[in-house]
């Protein structure tokens, strides 16, 4: 099972924006239990993206945009990374999280930072503007990843760099198997499968970037084994609690089964001999050509 923050998707912003596109579609809901649970991830995930920020070596001055920042994003990363002298811009689809993400970096004290909302698909913002444009989980919830790697690129300069960091669910694991684990995940990938996302998105970044343009890319993969207790431990239930409503209403599974399936896939989850890897994580930068 894979796990995403918030999608940058909605009415575009800034001066001289597009005509608004027609609403995308995200695999998971905006619920507040949804919200809390980007929250987490971004903790939890920090030393990845710290590692990519590493990679792609952010330096001070620089300014930097993270699409999808959902309540918090990276936007305190790229902040401490550009200094007092950079700025960073996150923005997200949810009016909710974009409220979030402002209280986040004033509670910092971030005023080298600001949040707004927008479509990732079409910003409205400043072509060439950027010295880095980031997402993280964010092309792994919508059916058209390639539309966002395209306007990621549109937003840096000549030289710039684009950077995610997404999952694939090629590299599920819990083992010993347990029936309602597979239960479970065939749920999930169906109601995935239905928004037309991606759950392989993860291996597929390397080509994406190639297609948009990109030069000198580097990508990586990260397989997280969790122990009993660890929040990423159970983000495979936590998504389909996200989803729940939207199964149920395509007739996937029933809230009784729902509920049987999740009681009984903690249970074992909650067993510190299960053995648990969510996904592989690929962390993945490219460089806009300088002429």
């Amino acid at each position: 099972m894979i796990s995403a923050d918030s999608p940058g998707v909605s009415g575009p912003v800034g001066p001289g924006s597009a005509p608004p596109l027609e609403s995308p579609v995200y695999a998971l809901g905006s619920s507040p239990a949804e919200r809390e649970r980007l929250r987490r991830q971004s903790e939890e995930l920090r030393a990845l993206s710290t590692a990519l920020l590493d990679r792609v070596g952010v330096e001070r001055g620089w300014n930097a945009v993270d699409l999808g920042c959902g309540p918090s994003g990276i936007i305190d990363l790229l902040a401490e990374r550009v200094g007092p002298e950079g700025h960073v811009t996150g923005l997200d689809v949810n009016p909710a999280n974009v409220a979030l993400a402002r209280e986040f970096a004033d509670e910092l004290g971030l005023v080298n930072a600001d949040v707004a909302e927008g479509d990732a698909r079409g910003t409205g913002l400043p072509p060439s503007s950027f010295d880095l444009a980031h997402a993280r989980t964010l092309l792994v919830t919508i059916p058209d990843p390639a539309a966002v790697v395209a306007e990621m690129v549109r937003l840096v300069r000549p030289g710039g760099w684009v950077a995610a960091v997404e999952p694939d669910g090629g590299g599920s694991v819990c083992y010993p198997p347990h029936p309602a684990w597979d239960r479970l995940s065939l749920i999930y990938w169906s109601s995935w499968q239905a928004d037309g996302a991606d759950l392989f998105i993860g291996r597929r970044l390397p080509e994406l970037f190639r297609q948009a343009g990109l030069v000198d890319i580097g990508v990586e993969a990260r397989a997280e084994i969790y122990p009993a207790g660890h929040s990423r431990r159970t983000v495979g239930p936590d998504l389909v609690r996200s989803m729940r409503p939207k199964i149920v209403e395509r007739g996937i599974a029933s809230e009784q089964e729902l509920d049987e399936l999740d009681q009984a896939v903690r249970q074992h989850l909650n067993d510190p001999h299960t053995l648990v890897m969510p996904n592989l994580l690929f962390l993945a930068r490219g460089r806009k050509p300088a002429t």
